[in-house]
């Protein structure tokens, strides 16, 4: 018999505990009448779907059904084994990834339009610290002693998040199929920005007696964010989202290293 915590934590999430409940009485929905019966955005609604991949099959016409394992799933939750408020005993671990990860910000981004402002912020914010730093930004790095020119500086900067941007979009459909829901993904990766914009601030404050550790506290707090924002922004779990982001990383290592800024 399987592990039912893995259940508990796929059944934490209401919005999972509704898709399942909704197939266990229709037995089939497509995509489109169930993204409107749950009121959540496309990329919100295919992430759910993703993490409760194990247990749902398509037919021919790709409609949604619960598989035998599924069926458990439901079973579960139908005699009432689930807790109604599964985060009240929500172990401090889950908690301090969940924020770790932004989640509870990226949730809200199902409407982008009220977080593209904050994002678009951010990306300003990283673009005049770098310049005013005299950092050279390469996406998830810096460097010293710029070759450009401050507005050069400060374009970089967000033309480097323009470019995650767009890779993502190719990457994610080449890997996974997924299109579309553009402004959410783009929102959320100006969220994820977040500690790269920070980082020219504490250079600026610090200046030379800058601890390394800051620095690599900070690329991977940014890295988690990034995978976040693609689970997000593309509807996929967070094992692919951080396939997707470490691609992101190791192509821009090669092209700093072709580019002999690494020494």
């Amino acid at each position: 018999m399987e592990d039912l915590s893995r259940y508990y934590t796929l059944l934490r999430d209401p919005a999972r505990r509704k898709i399942v409940e909704i197939l266990g009485t229709q037995e089939k929905i497509g995509f489109k009448e169930l993204r409107e019966t749950l009121g959540l955005g496309v990329g919100t609604v295919y992430y759910h779907l993703d993490m409760l991949s194990d247990f749902l099959t398509q037919d021919k016409q790709r409609k949604y059904r619960l598989n035998d394992r599924g069926k458990m799933l439901h079973r579960i939750l139908k005699e009432g084994n689930v807790p109604p408020t599964l985060e009240i005993s929500e172990a401090f671990s889950h908690r301090l990834a969940k924020w770790l990860f932004l989640s509870p910000v990226f949730a809200k981004t199902v409407k982008p339009l009220r977080f593209l402002p904050v994002s678009i912020a951010i990306l300003l914010l990283g673009a005049l610290g770098s310049a005013h730093a005299k950092l050279d930004p390469a996406l998830f790095f810096y460097f010293k002693y710029p070759t450009y020119s401050f507005t050069s500086i400060a374009t970089l900067y967000i033309f480097n998040w323009i470019g995650l941007f767009l890779f993502a979009e190719f990457f994610t459909y080449l890997l996974y199929r997924r299109v579309g829901n553009d402004l959410q993904l783009f929102t959320c990766l100006g969220l994820a920005a977040f500690p790269t914009a920070i980082f020219p601030y504490i250079y600026l404050f610090i200046s030379e007696a800058i601890p390394q550790y800051i620095w690599f506290i900070l690329v991977i707090w940014s890295l988690l964010l990034v995978s976040a924002a693609f689970c997000f922004g593309k509807g996929i779990r967070l094992d692919k989202a951080i396939v997707v982001s470490l691609t992101a990383m190791y192509l821009n290592i090669a092209l700093l290293f072709m580019l002999g800024r690494f020494t």
